[in-house]
């Protein structure tokens, strides 16, 4: 990189890290606020709320980070245009394209430091943000495993395999465990179910359930098509169990998109989530490029805030056509590779044609 190249790309970097502090802090100021109506529910306090808030922060950081990019690029050059630094640089011979493979430069940096962010902080901060919220708010359990969860209530210890479903449940097995008049506990019965599914409240229906008690010297089983089960196991708590796209890293998305294929279940929906989640990333690029022609045309003489409004709303337009694809892909059955990567094919041809029309 030339002197200038950096000097570009230094302007953009400073103010994507001022944008992204800014738009952190109210979102932070969102999750602790959404938070204060678990406080005081079990032991979940104040406190709680607030470490849970600080954990969420790397998520949160990457989810934004395209945009504050945008944002920053907008502000940062728009900056040098209006002190007419850009139009020295233009009148020296340096073209728009050398200008936004500069701005590119400093895309390329913040798609490392996002990587950094989206792979290596947040997933495990945000899943032990998850653990202390449930530890807090239902301490009467005992919870652990990595894969999947085990959780006892009562008498009951259950087995639940991680599912993408928020209300629904696979792989259940309930192990019965008795206190006998010795005072040692025994395993009384064996149960799995291929589904538990919510139903109203705290209640729950197993589907195919096979049991397996222990009776005397001998074995009895029965097998239901679908089991009503009350108890103090909450769908918030289980939702522990649930495997959250956005949470993952994208080797985590791989991971379970091939453990699906080799059991033949669906993987649509996690295809879209693990493509969709790299072309967001790499939009980060296109997006501080798409900022060139801004500042070199219609908002060269424009204010900070007007730069900061253009960006908001390219960003926000843009995200909101993502997640439609996303959520339409998944209903019509459309080719994930295709849902994740229109937008980012469209925000290219788009930055291209932008780029090319600037004089």
């Amino acid at each position: 990189m030339t002197l200038l190249d950096r000097y570009l790309a230094r302007q953009v970097l400073w103010y994507t890290l001022l944008v992204t502090l800014v738009l952190v802090t109210l979102a932070a100021l969102f999750v602790f606020i959404d938070q204060q109506s678990d406080v005081g529910v079990g032991s979940y306090g104040m406190l709680d709320a607030l470490f849970v808030t600080l954990l969420k922060v790397p998520q949160q950081a990457f989810q934004l980070l395209p945009v504050a990019a945008l944002i920053g690029a907008l502000v940062g050059l728009g900056n040098l245009a209006r002190g007419s630094e850009l139009v020295v640089v233009r009148a020296a011979g340096v073209s728009v394209v050398r200008i936004a493979l500069a701005a590119a430069s400093a895309g390329v940096l913040l798609l490392a430091i996002g990587a950094v962010l989206g792979e290596v902080l947040a997933p495990p901060l945000e899943a032990y943000a998850e653990q202390i919220k449930t530890f807090g708010k239902y301490s009467n359990f005992s919870f652990a495993g990595r894969a999947g969860i085990w959780v006892k209530d009562g008498e009951r210890i259950v087995s639940i395999q991680q599912q993408s479903a928020d209300t629904v449940y696979g792989g259940v097995y309930v192990y019965t465990v008795q206190t006998g008049a010795d005072g040692r506990q025994r395993l009384t019965a064996v149960a799995r179910a291929d589904r538990a599914e919510v139903v109203a409240g705290t209640g729950w229906r197993l589907t195919n359930y096979a049991e397996s008690r222990l009776d005397g010297d001998g074995v009895v089983g029965r097998r239901l098509p679908t089991l009503a089960v009350t108890g103090g196991l909450s769908p918030e708590f289980l939702g522990a169990a649930v495997v959250d796209p956005v949470s993952l890293p994208i080797r985590g998305l791989w991971r379970y998109v091939q453990h699906l294929r080799a059991n033949g279940l669906e993987s649509r929906s996690w295809e879209v989530a693990l493509w969709s989640r790299i072309a967001r990333s790499l939009s980060t690029v296109l997006l501080c490029m798409l900022a060139v022609p801004f500042v070199l045309g219609p908002l060269r003489s424009a204010g900070a805030g007007s730069r900061t409004v253009i960006g908001i709303i390219v960003g926000v337009v843009y995200f909101l056509v993502n997640r439609t694809l996303e959520n339409s892909g998944d209903v019509y059955g459309l080719d994930p590779q295709l849902v994740a990567w229109a937008p980012a094919a469209l925000l290219a041809l788009l930055t291209g044609a932008a780029i090319a029309r600037v004089r």
